[in-house]
């Protein structure tokens, strides 16, 4: 498994070729790895959400009178990419449509993705091509799991999340994956969201439209943490596995199907719609202490 790196005098920052997925984000100053490093409790780090976010009704959609299938989140998180030859600050990743994709999502695409450092700050960027000459149809986000605790001294219970403004936050509950009808206030004209593992027992807190576009993540230890910068980003999800010492913050641009959806891709709710030849581009950026 081929692993990329890229290091400047703050960062030390790797991302594997499958999946382009990040593996480690270290801090040289502060000597923490801020990444989770896939444990037993979740066998990943932070996985590309392509071309679906979330999970689709009956693992099925619908696009052109014909039905195709797909797995939670989509493929790209399963396929080896290309890597572009990495500089000093920056690496990139593409992935581009082929026949093996085709049968499933009937797009011609290309997936840049794009992580540079400045500092210490990890920016990145997704990149999607429209390679096709059919308007393409699709969702894309990211899915980073952050280790909490940091440090061995702390707790899960140390730490909260800090967003940079004052939200009246209502989680849409899943029902078996499924966006559900029925919502639950979380933040209620408040800014500080204290984590424990319970939290999600009930799987993720999925938000849309928060008004912030910073979350940060801090303890009542150290003055350790980081700054998760996702401007743009129209849904929100923040996830852990049961009992696991990690937190994922997840920008997406798209969402998991309602309970109700009729399965019509076009319909899908966030679903980007992108004219042949055209590009979308998002990034968001991790910003560690």
């Amino acid at each position: 498994m081929a692993m990329i790196k890229i290091e400047n005098d703050f960062l030390i920052v790797k991302a594997k070729q499958d999946g382009a997925e990040l593996t480690s984000i270290f801090n040289k100053k502060t000597n923490l790895e801020y990444l989770w490093q896939a444990g037993k409790e979740w066998a990943k780090h932070a996985p590309v959400l392509f071309p679906v976010v979330g999970q689709l009704k009956n693992n099925i959609y619908f696009c052109n009178e014909k039905s195709y299938s797909l797995e939670r989140h989509g493929f790209a998180r399963g396929l080896q990419f290309a890597v572009s030859s990495p500089e000093s600050d920056n690496m990139g990743f593409l992935l581009k449509s082929a026949d093996s994709t085709l049968k499933i999502y009937p797009f011609h695409f290309e997936l840049k993705i794009i992580y540079s450092i400045l500092e210490n700050k990890l920016n990145v960027k997704y990149e999607v091509e429209n390679s096709g000459n059919e308007k393409m149809l699709f969702s894309v986000g990211g899915h980073p799991a952050f280790k909490i605790p940091l440090k061995e001294n702390e707790t899960y219970e140390d730490y909260f999340l800090e967003f940079n403004k004052n939200e009246f936050a209502e989680r849409w509950k899943l029902q078996n994956g499924l966006i559900s009808e029925e919502k639950e206030v979380i933040l209620n004209n408040a800014n500080i969201l204290s984590l424990k593992k319970s939290l999600f027992y009930n799987d993720a807190l999925v938000f849309k439209n928060l008004k912030s576009d910073i979350i940060s993540i801090k303890n009542k230890k150290s003055n350790h943490g980081l700054h998760f910068h996702f401007k743009g980003f129209p849904y929100f999800g923040i996830w852990a596995a049961k009992d696991a010492d990690f937190i994922c913050l997840e920008p997406w641009h798209g969402i998991a199907d309602s309970v109700n959806h009729n399965q019509q891709l076009e319909n899908k709710e966030g679903i980007i719609h992108l004219e042949p030849g055209n590009n979308f581009s998002c990034e968001y950026s991790i910003e560690t202490f």
